[in-house]
């Protein structure tokens, strides 16, 4: 899995490219949190569920419909969330679903139930350029560090250009005659 910081970046990018008449501050905070609930199954471990396991680590909370649960949940959230219903749906459901995409973009773990309840079965991207996550004390290790590394080069830094150019277009835009 990229590192659960690597998942709030890509709703906060695409939220700096859109801007704040788009996509409201509260909206964009829910969307990184939406980016990063699905880690929440590690707990998992805790509970003796194997990994491999439709609850287990990148199982149902890396589905689809878990996607949707957190659409849903934010239509009916909208108002404190200060945008309409049918934004708040999509935007989350883009930003829970960038989650499961960017893990099946790693080269490591089992995949990620993407399409769970419909298959069990376990998917990766057929590119897999990032490094995976250690899981526990080994994010503070060399290889933390090289994990970082890779993220930076294929999310970190297309996140920050993504950015930029929304920014620089919307400021062009607003300096038109």
């Amino acid at each position: 899995m990229p590192t659960i910081f690597t998942h709030a970046v890509v709703p906060l990018a695409v939220g700096i490219a859109c801007g704040t008449r788009r996509l409201p501050p509260r909206l964009i905070a829910a969307g990184m949190l939406a980016a990063m609930l699905p880690d929440a199954d590690v707990v998992a471990f805790k509970l003796g569920i194997a990994y491999a396991d439709d609850f287990g680590h990148r199982g149902a909370s890396h589905s689809l419909l878990f996607a949707g649960v957190v659409a849903a949940l934010g239509a009916l959230l909208h108002r404190p969330l200060q945008t309409r219903p049918w934004i708040a749906a999509l935007w989350l459901f883009a930003c829970a679903a960038s989650h499961p995409l960017l893990d099946s973009l790693t080269n490591g773990g089992l995949g990620v139930a993407l399409w769970w309840p419909w298959s069990g079965g376990r998917v990766f991207a057929p590119w897999q350029p990032i490094a995976v996550s250690p899981i526990g004390s080994g994010f503070f290790s060399a290889r933390g560090v090289a994990v970082m590394a890779s993220e930076a080069r294929w999310v970190w830094l297309p996140c920050a250009a993504l950015a930029g150019a929304g920014l620089a277009l919307r400021r062009a835009l607003s300096s038109r005659p």
